[in-house]
């Protein structure tokens, strides 16, 4: 979605407060595509500082769908994000002065929120997604669930150098 800053960049430096649909359907990632499930409208208001200079808000909450890290089941996770950007149109990447962050986001007089709020995504985008907090995981060899279930497997992922024991044990199992 695009907002027009004409407004706040023209001489009456009039405020933009604007309610938005979020466009995105899905958080793409090299990971992988992750559907948004749900979504509420962006908040955005974006006012003049001084001359090139301007404070973007934005506030909304919506849902992703991301799968379990070690069971692979799916998991929602809720995003709110409540965040402000001061950016300076005026200033190039290199020259960037402290507290302000890049204005990739708008390109001339167009606020691209969509892009704005990617943004905001990967800072928050979480390091480990659990279904719960004692999930057990998956079967390293036949692929069980072992949340519902437990398998015929043999526990294989056991330490190498305790194999000595493990072959003792079995040596002398009684019939």
């Amino acid at each position: 979605m695009l907002i027009n800053l004409s407004d706040v960049l023209s001489e009456r430096h009039t405020m933009v407060d604007e309610t938005v649909q979020m466009e995105m359907d899905e958080v793409r990632l090299k990971a992988g595509r992750y559907p948004i499930v749900r979504k509420e409208p962006v908040h955005v208001t974006v006012t003049h500082i001084k001359e090139r200079e301007l404070e973007l808000h934005a506030d909304t909450r919506f849902s992703v769908v991301i799968p379990c890290d070690r069971c692979l089941a799916d998991v929602e996770r809720e995003f709110v994000l409540d965040f402000s950007r001061m950016v300076d149109l005026a200033a190039s990447e290199g020259e960037l002065k402290e507290g302000f962050d890049e204005s990739d986001c708008i390109d001339g007089y167009d606020l691209d929120v969509d892009k704005m709020l990617y943004s905001e995504i990967l800072i928050g985008w979480p390091t480990k997604v659990l279904c719960r907090e004692d999930c057990k995981g998956i079967c390293n060899v036949c692929g069980q669930n072992l949340n519902e279930g437990t398998c015929d497997c043999e526990d294989t992922h056991l330490d190498p150098r305790m194999s000595v024991v493990r072959d003792l044990f079995k040596n002398f199992k009684e019939v």
